[in-house]
């Protein structure tokens, strides 16, 4: 996810501080993407350069005069873009699981044992994932279901590769 293209988006409402964009990013994404201040801070600072947002009025306080930023014409118009650009769909051609599996498998180890452990540690993360989606309001309930549909996915993956683990080992032998 965009940090930048995230916050324009919630800058549309209207003008807002860095602390009170940080408050509203935690509301609507919560604990799945932490923001630290920091990073809400540099990235308003990069969206100023690139004539994204700017400043609309400061206030001083107990602190460090608090900046209040607006989005500009430009950052409208990135965030429409954004908006309607498909997102890559996550392909994962070579992952780390698969490189485990053929490693294990060279180096005469065996990959059943792995597979197993991959499983049980995919079906724990499951059963959390369905346990904070039945306490969850809409939003995680949408966000657990995304994760759970890919953790379904790995799953079928997993059992089709137990399944052929002896045809990939002789393959792998040649």
């Amino acid at each position: 996810m965009s940090i930048g293209n995230t916050l324009l988006g919630l800058l549309e409402a209207g003008p807002k501080h860095g602390y009170d964009l940080k408050q509203l990013y935690d509301k609507q994404f919560r604990q799945d993407r932490p923001l630290h201040y920091g990073q809400v801070y540099s990235t308003l600072n990069r969206l100023l350069k690139n004539g994204l947002v700017e400043e609309n009025g400061v206030e001083a306080g107990g602190g460090p005069d608090r900046k209040r930023y607006a989005i500009t014409d430009a950052g409208v118009t990135n965030v429409e873009e954004w908006l309607k650009s498909p997102e890559s769909p996550s392909v994962y051609l070579q992952n780390t699981l698969y490189t485990k599996v053929v490693l294990a498998l060279l180096s005469g180890r065996g990959a059943q044992d792995l597979l197993d452990a991959q499983r049980s540690s995919h079906l724990r993360a499951m059963r959390e994932l369905t346990a904070r989606k039945t306490g969850g309001d809409l939003a995680d309930q949408l966000i657990c279901d995304h994760a759970l549909f890919h953790l379904e996915a790995d799953l079928r993956w997993l059992e089709l590769t137990a399944a052929r683990l002896d045809d990939l080992a002789r393959q792998l032998a040649r």
